[in-house]
Protein backbone atom coordinates (compact mmCIF):
# COMPACT_ATOMS: atom_id res chain seq x y z
CA UNK A 1 0.00 0.00 0.00
CA UNK A 2 1.44 3.42 -0.89
CA UNK A 3 2.68 5.29 2.20
CA UNK A 4 0.41 8.24 1.47
CA UNK A 5 -2.84 6.33 0.94
CA UNK A 6 -3.97 6.00 4.57
CA UNK A 7 -3.48 9.64 5.65
CA UNK A 8 -5.15 10.81 2.44
CA UNK A 9 -8.09 8.45 3.05
CA UNK A 10 -8.39 9.66 6.64
CA UNK A 11 -8.19 13.34 5.63
CA UNK A 12 -11.88 13.98 4.76
CA UNK A 13 -12.97 12.49 8.09
CA UNK A 14 -10.38 14.62 9.87
CA UNK A 15 -11.82 17.57 7.96
CA UNK A 16 -15.29 16.70 9.24
CA UNK A 17 -13.94 16.78 12.80
CA UNK A 18 -12.20 20.10 12.06
CA UNK A 19 -15.53 21.51 10.87
CA UNK A 20 -17.14 20.42 14.14
CA UNK A 21 -14.24 21.89 16.09
CA UNK A 22 -14.61 25.23 14.32
CA UNK A 23 -18.37 25.49 14.78
CA UNK A 24 -18.18 24.51 18.45
CA UNK A 25 -15.00 26.38 19.42
CA UNK A 26 -16.81 29.66 20.03
CA UNK A 27 -20.05 28.48 21.67
CA UNK A 28 -18.63 26.50 24.58
CA UNK A 29 -19.62 23.07 23.25
CA UNK A 30 -17.10 20.25 23.26
CA UNK A 31 -16.04 18.80 19.93
CA UNK A 32 -15.29 15.49 21.64
CA UNK A 33 -18.68 14.94 23.30
CA UNK A 34 -22.17 15.15 21.94
CA UNK A 35 -23.63 13.69 18.76
CA UNK A 36 -23.74 15.65 15.52
CA UNK A 37 -27.17 17.06 14.76
CA UNK A 38 -28.97 19.28 12.27
CA UNK A 39 -28.63 22.94 13.20
CA UNK A 40 -32.19 23.63 12.03
CA UNK A 41 -34.27 20.79 13.51
CA UNK A 42 -31.88 19.34 16.07
CA UNK A 43 -32.26 15.78 14.72
CA UNK A 44 -29.32 13.55 15.62
CA UNK A 45 -27.42 12.53 12.49
CA UNK A 46 -26.62 8.91 11.76
CA UNK A 47 -23.51 7.42 10.18
CA UNK A 48 -25.02 7.63 6.70
CA UNK A 49 -25.46 11.40 7.17
CA UNK A 50 -21.82 11.94 8.07
CA UNK A 51 -19.91 10.55 5.09
CA UNK A 52 -17.66 13.45 4.06
CA UNK A 53 -18.92 15.37 1.01
CA UNK A 54 -20.93 12.39 -0.30
CA UNK A 55 -23.74 12.66 2.30
CA UNK A 56 -24.09 16.38 1.62
CA UNK A 57 -24.36 15.80 -2.12
CA UNK A 58 -26.65 12.77 -1.82
CA UNK A 59 -29.12 14.73 0.33
CA UNK A 60 -29.21 17.55 -2.20
CA UNK A 61 -27.34 19.90 0.18
CA UNK A 62 -30.29 19.76 2.57
CA UNK A 63 -31.12 18.04 5.83
CA UNK A 64 -32.93 14.84 4.82
CA UNK A 65 -35.13 15.08 7.92
CA UNK A 66 -36.43 18.65 7.80
CA UNK A 67 -35.34 19.86 4.37
CA UNK A 68 -33.39 22.86 5.67
CA UNK A 69 -30.48 23.98 3.50
CA UNK A 70 -27.11 22.78 4.77
CA UNK A 71 -24.15 25.12 4.40
CA UNK A 72 -21.27 24.14 2.15
CA UNK A 73 -18.90 24.90 5.02
CA UNK A 74 -18.45 21.28 6.05
CA UNK A 75 -17.70 19.84 2.59
CA UNK A 76 -15.36 22.77 1.92
CA UNK A 77 -13.41 21.99 5.10
CA UNK A 78 -13.38 18.27 4.27
CA UNK A 79 -12.00 18.95 0.80
CA UNK A 80 -9.49 21.40 2.28
CA UNK A 81 -8.25 18.74 4.72
CA UNK A 82 -7.89 16.30 1.83
CA UNK A 83 -5.88 18.75 -0.27
CA UNK A 84 -3.62 19.53 2.69
CA UNK A 85 -2.93 15.81 3.20
CA UNK A 86 -1.99 15.46 -0.47
CA UNK A 87 0.21 18.54 -0.16
CA UNK A 88 1.89 17.12 2.94
CA UNK A 89 2.48 13.80 1.15
CA UNK A 90 4.39 15.65 -1.55
CA UNK A 91 6.99 16.79 1.00
CA UNK A 92 7.12 14.13 3.75
CA UNK A 93 6.79 10.40 4.38
CA UNK A 94 6.26 7.97 7.26
CA UNK A 95 5.64 9.41 10.70
CA UNK A 96 6.62 12.87 9.45
CA UNK A 97 3.67 12.73 7.06
CA UNK A 98 1.22 12.03 9.89
CA UNK A 99 2.72 14.82 11.98
CA UNK A 100 2.49 17.21 9.02
CA UNK A 101 -1.14 16.24 8.40
CA UNK A 102 -2.08 16.76 12.03
CA UNK A 103 -0.32 20.12 12.03
CA UNK A 104 -2.02 21.14 8.79
CA UNK A 105 -5.47 20.22 10.07
CA UNK A 106 -4.91 22.25 13.24
CA UNK A 107 -3.88 25.26 11.16
CA UNK A 108 -6.94 24.74 8.96
CA UNK A 109 -9.16 24.84 12.05
CA UNK A 110 -7.56 28.08 13.19
CA UNK A 111 -7.75 29.76 9.79
CA UNK A 112 -11.40 28.75 9.34
CA UNK A 113 -12.34 29.95 12.83
CA UNK A 114 -10.70 33.34 12.23
CA UNK A 115 -12.48 33.73 8.91
CA UNK A 116 -15.89 32.75 10.34
CA UNK A 117 -15.72 34.33 13.78
CA UNK A 118 -12.90 36.87 13.64
CA UNK A 119 -11.00 35.28 16.51
CA UNK A 120 -8.40 32.63 17.35
CA UNK A 121 -9.56 30.77 20.47
CA UNK A 122 -7.10 29.85 23.23
CA UNK A 123 -8.63 26.35 23.09
CA UNK A 124 -6.92 25.94 19.70
CA UNK A 125 -3.77 28.08 19.85
CA UNK A 126 -2.46 27.06 23.27
CA UNK A 127 -2.64 23.27 22.75
CA UNK A 128 -0.96 23.73 19.37
CA UNK A 129 1.93 25.62 21.00
CA UNK A 130 2.21 22.95 23.72
CA UNK A 131 2.23 20.20 21.08
CA UNK A 132 5.09 21.90 19.21
CA UNK A 133 7.21 22.07 22.35
CA UNK A 134 6.32 18.49 23.32
CA UNK A 135 7.28 17.25 19.85
CA UNK A 136 10.63 19.03 20.13
CA UNK A 137 11.25 17.55 23.59
CA UNK A 138 10.58 14.02 22.32
CA UNK A 139 11.96 14.04 18.77
CA UNK A 140 14.62 16.79 18.69
CA UNK A 141 15.55 17.74 22.27
CA UNK A 142 18.55 19.72 21.03
CA UNK A 143 16.05 22.13 19.38
CA UNK A 144 13.89 22.60 22.47
CA UNK A 145 15.58 25.84 23.53
CA UNK A 146 15.23 27.29 20.04
CA UNK A 147 11.57 26.27 19.92
CA UNK A 148 10.92 27.72 23.38
CA UNK A 149 12.54 30.99 22.34
CA UNK A 150 10.41 30.88 19.19
CA UNK A 151 7.24 30.62 21.25
CA UNK A 152 8.25 33.50 23.51
CA UNK A 153 9.47 35.69 20.63
CA UNK A 154 6.40 34.97 18.50
CA UNK A 155 4.06 36.11 21.23
CA UNK A 156 6.19 39.11 22.22
CA UNK A 157 6.56 40.49 18.69
CA UNK A 158 2.86 40.62 17.88
CA UNK A 159 1.77 41.56 21.41
CA UNK A 160 4.16 44.53 21.27
CA UNK A 161 2.96 45.43 17.77
CA UNK A 162 -0.61 45.32 19.01
CA UNK A 163 0.16 47.64 21.92
CA UNK A 164 2.07 50.12 19.78
CA UNK A 165 -0.77 50.25 17.25
CA UNK A 166 -3.32 50.74 20.03
CA UNK A 167 -1.38 53.64 21.51
CA UNK A 168 -0.90 55.32 18.14
CA UNK A 169 -4.37 54.77 16.66
CA UNK A 170 -6.49 54.54 19.83
CA UNK A 171 -8.02 51.26 18.66
CA UNK A 172 -7.11 47.60 18.30
CA UNK A 173 -5.38 46.45 15.13
CA UNK A 174 -4.33 42.95 16.17
CA UNK A 175 -5.80 40.52 18.63
CA UNK A 176 -3.82 38.56 21.18
CA UNK A 177 -5.01 35.46 19.36
CA UNK A 178 -2.65 36.39 16.53
CA UNK A 179 0.22 36.67 19.02
CA UNK A 180 -0.63 33.26 20.48
CA UNK A 181 -0.82 31.74 17.00
CA UNK A 182 2.62 33.10 16.12
CA UNK A 183 3.85 31.73 19.45
CA UNK A 184 2.55 28.32 18.36
CA UNK A 185 4.36 28.78 15.05
CA UNK A 186 7.57 29.57 16.92
CA UNK A 187 7.09 26.45 19.05
CA UNK A 188 6.94 24.31 15.92
CA UNK A 189 9.50 26.13 13.78
CA UNK A 190 11.95 27.90 16.10
CA UNK A 191 12.65 31.60 16.46
CA UNK A 192 14.77 31.89 13.30
CA UNK A 193 11.75 31.05 11.14
CA UNK A 194 9.57 33.85 12.51
CA UNK A 195 10.70 36.64 10.12
CA UNK A 196 9.86 34.41 7.14
CA UNK A 197 6.47 33.54 8.62
CA UNK A 198 5.63 37.20 9.21
CA UNK A 199 6.76 38.23 5.74
CA UNK A 200 4.64 35.57 4.07
CA UNK A 201 1.67 36.35 6.32
CA UNK A 202 1.83 40.05 5.48
CA UNK A 203 2.15 39.38 1.74
CA UNK A 204 -0.78 36.94 1.77
CA UNK A 205 -3.00 39.24 3.84
CA UNK A 206 -2.18 42.30 1.73
CA UNK A 207 -2.85 40.29 -1.43
CA UNK A 208 -6.23 39.25 -0.02
CA UNK A 209 -7.09 42.86 0.88
CA UNK A 210 -6.26 44.03 -2.65
CA UNK A 211 -8.12 41.14 -4.30
CA UNK A 212 -11.20 41.67 -2.13
CA UNK A 213 -11.08 45.40 -2.82
CA UNK A 214 -10.86 44.77 -6.56
CA UNK A 215 -13.75 42.31 -6.39
CA UNK A 216 -15.98 44.74 -4.49
CA UNK A 217 -14.79 47.76 -6.43
CA UNK A 218 -13.90 49.43 -3.14
CA UNK A 219 -10.62 49.01 -1.27
CA UNK A 220 -12.24 49.83 2.11
CA UNK A 221 -9.04 50.16 4.12
CA UNK A 222 -10.99 50.40 7.37
CA UNK A 223 -12.55 46.96 6.84
CA UNK A 224 -11.52 44.32 9.39
CA UNK A 225 -9.36 41.63 7.78
CA UNK A 226 -8.36 38.49 9.73
CA UNK A 227 -4.59 38.04 9.97
CA UNK A 228 -4.81 34.44 11.22
CA UNK A 229 -5.23 32.76 7.80
CA UNK A 230 -2.10 34.51 6.51
CA UNK A 231 -0.18 33.43 9.59
CA UNK A 232 -1.41 29.86 9.19
CA UNK A 233 -0.34 29.72 5.55
CA UNK A 234 3.05 31.26 6.37
CA UNK A 235 3.64 28.75 9.19
CA UNK A 236 2.60 25.86 6.95
CA UNK A 237 4.87 26.87 4.07
CA UNK A 238 7.88 27.33 6.34
CA UNK A 239 7.14 23.99 8.05
CA UNK A 240 7.23 22.20 4.69
CA UNK A 241 9.98 24.08 2.87
CA UNK A 242 12.02 25.93 5.46
CA UNK A 243 12.68 29.67 6.03
CA UNK A 244 13.09 32.06 3.10
CA UNK A 245 16.73 32.43 2.15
Amino acid sequence: MPYWLLPVAVAPFAGSFVGTLVTRATDGRSALWGRSCCDACGRTLGASDLVPVASWLAAGRRCRYCGAAVSGFYPAIEIGALLLAIWAASASIGLDLWISCGFAWCLLALAATDIREGLLPDALTLPLAAAGLALAAIATPDELTERGLGAVAGYAVLAATREIYRRLRRRDGLGLGDAKLLAAGGAWLGWEALPSVLLLACVVTLGWVLLAGWWRGNLALDRRIPFGPGLCLGIWLIWLYGPLS
